[in-house]
């Protein structure tokens, strides 16, 4: 598939990219048959870094005023299309949701690509994810969806700014920041940094009722290679539960020397030392 994406004039129109994954506090249970999650009767919610993405696309669209437009995009069972109602609550202009049972099983590998023919339909600017999803926490397809559009992709971001056609961003790194720039369209993923997501208001509550979620499926984005399971590049094996831990030792010491003692000991059992 062969794509244009034109360049950046007037308003800005940035896409957050938004998973929905179970709850935090639901009980888990993997389906030893498929080796996927049961997602059958388990609450549904927004990705809690994804929030922290649609705070960073609110504030640039504040920033930037005119014309500048919020679109969720989400990959996702039918069943879960209204959990998307609290970004646009946030403040989001609109949502679109690709939904298909040929995209269950997808692999990063197919998330990404299948989401990239998505976006390039739906067009953008700016496409802001967040750096991590609270069920998987691969970390892998910010970078893979920016390498299917074909933009420069900006990782771990803690502050993004956009003036004219120029992206600016203060990248996190273990010794402080770095701060790239580059030109638009183009992709970021955004750390917790970013801000504190909004809570939404009552007008907003009210108001994301009256908002559209357009609906996207397999057939409309022409794909040229499988997803879902038949497409996946990557297949769970095994599955096993995590091993029991082993029960706290107490150990009373006459002195510190002794103490000291005891700790070596234990570290020298367990191969540390």
């Amino acid at each position: 598939m062969r794509f244009s994406i034109p360049e950046v004039s007037g308003s800005v129109k940035i896409v957050v990219t938004v998973k929905l994954v179970p709850d935090t506090n639901a009980e888990k249970k993997i389906d030893p048959a498929s080796k996927r999650l049961v997602r059958a009767g388990m609450e549904t919610v927004l990705n809690p870094y994804d929030e922290y993405a649609i705070e960073g696309a609110l504030k640039i669209k504040e920033s930037l005023g005119g014309d500048t437009t919020v679109t969720i995009f989400s990959m996702a069972p039918a069943a879960s299309k209204e959990v998307l109602r609290k970004a646009l609550a946030m403040g989001a202009d609109d949502a679109v949701f690709l939904t298909d049972a040929g995209l269950e099983g997808s692999d990063v590998w197919g998330t990404a690509f299948a989401m990239a023919q998505g976006l390039k339909k739906v067009g953008f600017d700016l496409v802001i994810c967040g750096g991590l999803a609270d069920d998987g926490s691969t970390g892998g397809v910010p970078g893979a969806l920016a390498e299917y559009l074909g933009v420069p992709g900006f990782t771990n971001c803690r502050r993004v700014d956009v003036t004219g056609n120029t992206l600016k961003v203060q990248r996190e790194t273990d010794s402080g920041y770095q701060v790239v720039t580059g030109a638009m369209p183009a992709l970021v993923s955004v750390t917790m940094a970013i801000g504190e997501p909004r809570y939404a208001s009552l007008k907003g509550i009210m108001g994301a009722k009256k908002k559209t979620i357009a609906t996207l499926a397999l057939a409309d984005l022409g794909l040229d290679h499988a997803v879902g399971g038949d497409g996946a590049k990557t297949e769970v094996a095994t599955i096993a539960a995590p091993p029991v831990r082993e029960k706290a030792r107490i150990v009373e010491a006459a002195d510190g020397a002794a103490g000291a003692k005891v700790i070596f000991d234990l570290l020298k059992e367990k191969k540390l030392v």
